[in-house]
């Protein structure tokens, strides 16, 4: 059964959100990496606001890729240790 993008969008909107709330900048202010994890969450926060957009265009293919775009930019920056987000749950790879 293919995917339904209603809810599918739907989850991927909540999980940016929950995912940009989570993330707190890890490394000190006034380094380079503090200024690399403000600008991930800047772009996060784009992401999240261009998908609302195109869900309110009803353009759900590009708000679902833009809510993926954002998370991807948050889960990456937890990677490599730009944010502390939650080990437990599902907003972030392990």
């Amino acid at each position: 059964m293919p995917a339904d993008i209603d809810e599918k969008t739907d989850r991927y909107e909540g999980l940016l959100a929950e995912a940009v709330d989570a993330a707190d900048i890890a490394p000190p202010e006034g380094t380079p990496m503090h200024d690399a994890a403000m600008e991930c969450a800047e772009m996060a926060t784009s992401y999240l606001e261009d998908g609302r957009h195109f869900r309110e265009e009803e353009d759900l293919v590009n708000a679902l890729a833009a809510f993926s775009y954002g998370h991807a930019w948050l889960d990456a920056g937890a990677r490599i240790g730009l944010f502390d987000v939650p080990t437990e749950g599902h907003l972030f790879t392990q």
